[in-house]
């Protein structure tokens, strides 16, 4: 899908020539595969890639754990074949319509740019343009300073500050184009698709985002007592997790996403490839100490003011119990029931992973059109605990939704 994508924009390469090839902070399904074969293309005509860190704050704002991000991703030199060049210093383009414009000095030095990136929902906005090409070109590549003047507004301004910064990006880098990566619901790649540099933040984008979005799967619920996620972090939503699937985005001013009305959230541990950056936990309202060890404040508030409006929320700590189990009885408890033995309550491993739920026994009734059981009444269920207090043990799979 990537040769035939990109192969066919890529005449314009002068032998010699330097590529640098963007790419994020997202575990985006075969993520090393495609950026490894995007290198592979421009060295076939005698050009020089490099990969650029496009993520804004992430890896707690610095060089070094940037390049660490693209690691635990599966993208070094020696997976790709293609050094990676990071650094948080940034060109200033100047002032533009009120928004002060950024850019990676390494992007800026380069012959040509290729971004890559998923198209998908925004985490905190709706609109024509959300979290694709134009963003990674206006939020990625201006690093920490170009990302913070970004967010300084609010996610109400965000897809209008991205559009500006993106026309004046377009007209000052030399931009090659953009590769948009659209996942099936099961997150394989359904399609990769080149974007020349006027449809990035355009129609063209527009439309792709639109046909990402019916691919994204949701909880088939309208309104739940307590949902249960196993594990937040980084590579799966930039907001640990995605708010589209929660049904919250918390941010002071902005309406919540359409979709399930969960009262308690309760997250259960912070992956480790999100280097303790956990500027989602509290979109949480309970958590437990397992997963607060894995919580760095400094990188987890790097990241939430960068953020600014739309991060001072998200960071705010949930309350925090001992144990799996103290953490979900107490969401069971605050959950507004006469009655507990009713509670209506699902598992997720994540938000990004809702191919396989743990439900309690009325919610398994409610959605049987929907889902192949997988374990016999008796078997595991979402209040079972080990006894350290730890959540029980998954149903080894026997089917998908």
């Amino acid at each position: 899908m990537v040769r035939d994508a990109l192969a066919p924009h890529l005449d314009v390469l002068e032998p010699g020539a330097s590529v640098a090839i963007a790419v994020g902070s997202r575990g985006i399904a075969g993520v090393a595969a495609i950026v490894r074969t995007c290198v592979e293309e421009i060295r076939s005509k005698r050009s020089s890639p490099f990969i650029v860190p496009a993520m804004g704050s992430h890896g707690g704002a610095t060089a070094a754990g940037q390049v660490e991000v693209l690691a635990k991703l599966g993208i070094t030199e020696q997976s790709v074949g293609a050094p990676v060049l990071a650094t948080m210093e940034t060109i200033h383009l100047g002032r533009h319509d009120d928004v002060e414009v950024h850019v990676d000095r390494h992007a800026a030095a380069a012959d040509h740019v290729l971004v890559v990136n998923r198209l998908k929902s925004h985490t905190s906005f709706s609109g024509a343009v959300e979290s694709g090409l134009a963003k990674m070109l206006a939020i990625g590549l201006g690093k920490q300073r170009g990302a913070e003047e970004l967010h300084r507004r609010g996610p109400a301004h965000l897809e209008a500050r991205i559009q500006v910064a993106g026309r004046v990006l377009k007209g000052s880098l030399p931009l090659l184009g953009g590769l948009a990566v659209i996942e099936t619901p099961h997150k394989s790649v359904h399609r990769i698709d080149f974007l020349r540099p006027d449809e990035i933040g355009g129609q063209r984008e527009a439309e792709l985002l639109n046909e990402a979005k019916t691919y994204e799967t949701r909880l088939p619920f309208a309104q739940l007592d307590v949902l249960v996620v196993d594990v937040m972090g980084k590579e799966i939503s930039g907001t640990g997790m995605d708010t589209n699937v929660l049904g919250r985005r918390m941010v002071r001013g902005m309406p919540e996403p359409r979709g399930v009305d969960v009262t308690n959230v309760v997250v259960l541990d912070v992956s480790r490839a999100s280097e303790g950056n956990a500027v989602g936990i509290g979109l949480a309202d309970f958590a437990s100490v397992r997963a607060m060890e894995a919580v760095d404040l400094v990188a987890t508030y790097a990241n939430a003011l960068t953020a600014g409006l739309q991060g001072v929320q998200r960071a705010q700590l949930p309350i925090v119990l001992a144990t799996d189990r103290d953490a979900i009885h107490a969401a069971v408890l605050t959950a507004g029931l006469s009655d507990t033995t009713g509670v209506r309550m699902a598992r997720i491993r994540s938000t990004l992973s809702l191919d396989e739920l743990m439900l309690t026994p009325n919610l398994a009734t409610e959605c049987s059109d929907l889902f192949e059981p997988v374990s016999e009444p008796g078997g595991p269920s979402v209040l079972s605990f080990g006894a350290d207090g730890s959540a029980g043990a998954w149903p080894i799979s026997g089917g998908r939704a």
